[in-house]
């Protein structure tokens, strides 16, 4: 087997470095959503989907995706609609559905009609999580699928003169209920029915039942797989992070459409009850959840109780970050190699880039007092999240820091990205106008350029 290896690694032919990309690229691509893979283990996400998903086809490419969260440890709860599959009940009985600001009107018919709508589409669901076929992303798995009374509700009532009849909003969330049957490694199904304390049903809808529930379980996620993109202003400008002061604006100024303004205020709901983050992900987009939740930039749109993604000091916790970050540079020339124990004890000179827990970017600041100058080095920003600015957010925050700390001149030496630098103002120069301390390490080998910045 080993000389078998050998021989196709040292195949030129090109079928066989086509073969040696494709696995490079995997491999690469794997090592990239692992840091996302640990920091979902032991999650409790709770994905809602309206009906309209159902209608299009994607339930079982969705169920697909949510088995594979499943099988990374992530605990589900998942939430479905049903207003299309209503509104075809009723058109069989020759009835029509009566909505007033959006909400449905739910008389004696369509309490009926919402009943069989949630039976089929349970059914639906617990079906295609029990698919098993070999070559398919089914194979192997062995999923549970788990429903019940969770959820207590109450009528709507009458609203400015209006009886909604039927339809109710949630009043209370079986939370330990749901947890227990999370703790057993199943998968938690919620219709959008609820019933009183006397057995009275109502008719609920997908993200009021989605929402309180992820409030009741102080969730880590509540995501809605929907029928819009993400929430845009009304000029067009898709916003894929919000944070929960900068969507109340959107709100406030009626700065997104309607549907977009629908998901948003229980999203909100949702943080505000302790929910740290909240997404909205287009169904019609294959793989939209994965993205989502395995890539730096995602797709939809994600509303957050805090900045996800921040610039700040670094500290001991981000050594290995950073080394990952770094490793790659190193082993091409371009970086210097940095032992781990060295960036362990100069850590409070690195400056770094997180997004949702992943360090992406890095630089350090090694001041040289005597002579006002400090160098700035380790200037790095993931491949997949370049041409953002964000290496030039990082040189500002060394600049600051340099100030900061007396320097009148910052300097680099590098060997590959003068032209960078120059563009930012640096200027060329010699070894001889670095630091003596540092003209004495100068690595003549390497002849690194060298370039200048006066700080004003």
């Amino acid at each position: 087997m080993a000389r078998n290896y050998t021989a196709r690694m040292n195949d030129s032919t090109p079928e066989s470095q086509l073969v040696q990309s494709s696995q490079s690229q995997f491999v690469q691509w794997l090592r990239e959503v692992a840091p996302y893979v640990h920091a979902h283990r032991g999650k409790t996400f709770v994905v809602g989907f309206g009906g309209e998903l159902i209608e299009a086809g994607r339930l079982t490419a969705l169920v697909h995706d949510l088995s594979l969260l499943h099988a990374m440890g992530i605990r589900l709860v998942l939430v479905h609609g049903s207003r299309p599959q209503v509104q075809a009940q009723l058109a069989l009985r020759g009835a029509e559905g009566r909505f007033v600001h959006g909400v449905r009107i739910t008389d004696a018919a369509a309490l009926e009609c919402a009943k069989e709508a949630s039976g089929e589409i349970r059914l639906d669901i617990e079906a295609a999580f029990s698919q098993g076929l070999p070559n398919t992303p089914m194979a192997h798995a062995q999923v549970r699928v788990v429903s019940g009374n969770f959820v207590t509700a109450r009528p709507l009532g009458i609203l400015d003169g209006v009886d909604y009849q039927h339809t109710g909003v949630v009043r209370k969330v079986d939370a330990d209920a749901i947890r227990f049957t999370l703790g057993a490694n199943s998968i938690v199904l919620a219709s959008p029915l609820g019933f009183s304390p006397t057995g009275e049903a109502f008719n609920l809808t997908m993200e009021d039942v989605a929402t309180s529930i992820a409030v009741a379980l102080k969730a880590d996620k509540l995501i809605f797989v929907a029928d819009i993109d993400g929430v845009r202003d009304r000029a067009g400008t898709l916003h894929p992070e919000l944070s929960m002061a900068q969507a109340d604006r959107l709100l406030a100024a009626a700065d997104v459409d309607s549907d977009a303004a629908y998901n948003l205020n229980f999203l909100l709901r949702a943080c505000r009850g302790g929910v740290a983050r909240a997404h909205i992900i287009p169904y019609a987009l294959d793989g939209g959840v994965l993205i989502e939740l395995f890539t730096h930039d995602g797709v939809g749109t994600m509303i957050s109780t805090e900045d996800i993604e921040s610039m700040r000091e670094a500290t001991v916790e981000d050594v290995g970050g950073i080394i990952k970050l770094l490793e790659p540079l190193e082993a091409d020339g371009t970086l210097v190699k940095r032992p781990r124990e060295l960036i362990e004890r100069e850590i409070e000179r690195f400056t770094v880039l997180e997004h949702d827990g992943v360090i992406y970017g890095c630089a350090a600041l090694y001041p040289f007092t005597d002579a006002k100058m400090g160098e700035m080095a380790a200037v790095t920003v993931h491949p997949a999240y370049q041409n953002y600015g964000d290496g030039e957010r990082l040189m500002k925050r060394i600049e600051a820091r340099a100030r900061a700390a007396g320097l009148a001149k910052l300097f680099v030496l590098t060997t590959r990205t003068s032209h960078w630098f120059l563009k930012r103002g640096f200027t060329l120069a010699s070894v001889d106008e670095l630091p003596i301390e540092r003209q004495r390490l100068y690595n003549w080998q390497r002849r690194s350029q060298v370039l200048i910045k006066q700080l004003g």
